[in-house]
């Protein structure tokens, strides 16, 4: 069984719970990784935590605050969905889902992979 909170930051989650404005305490800090003087001046990481839970999320995937802001919330609000709803959350059914899929298309590769083995080791049969 996987984390839960692993599953959180897929696209398209149908419904989750809704975050009040007031439930949230965000700040902005200097973001960490490469980019040196672009991120080592500007406050535009932002750092979200949903109080009531205690779970915290940081984003500085771009250099805009205002859409690091916007992307933490959607993050932020899919693990506070997680965290409440647990394996009833459509984050969780769809990360889920995914899984299955993965390990489908695997499977079949590995089918594949066998199939043209055989097909290889016939031919080395037949020209001897």
């Amino acid at each position: 069984r996987m984390p839960l909170l692993q599953a959180a930051g897929k696209k398209n989650s149908l419904n989750l719970l809704e975050l009040t404005e007031a439930e949230l305490e965000e700040q902005f800090v200097r973001g960490d990784g490469p980019g040196g003087q672009a991120t080592n001046k500007t406050n535009n990481c932002v750092v979200l935590k949903h109080i009531p839970s205690g779970i915290v999320v940081k984003c500085h995937q771009t250099r805009s605050v205002e859409q690091n802001r916007k992307r933490a919330r959607e993050i932020l609000q899919e693990k506070v969905d997680l965290f409440y709803k647990g394996e009833e959350s459509d984050v969780f059914k769809e990360k889920k889902a995914s899984e299955k899929k993965k390990q489908e298309k695997k499977r079949r590769a590995k089918e594949n992979l066998e199939r043209k083995k055989h097909f290889k080791d016939m031919q080395q049969l037949d020209k001897k």
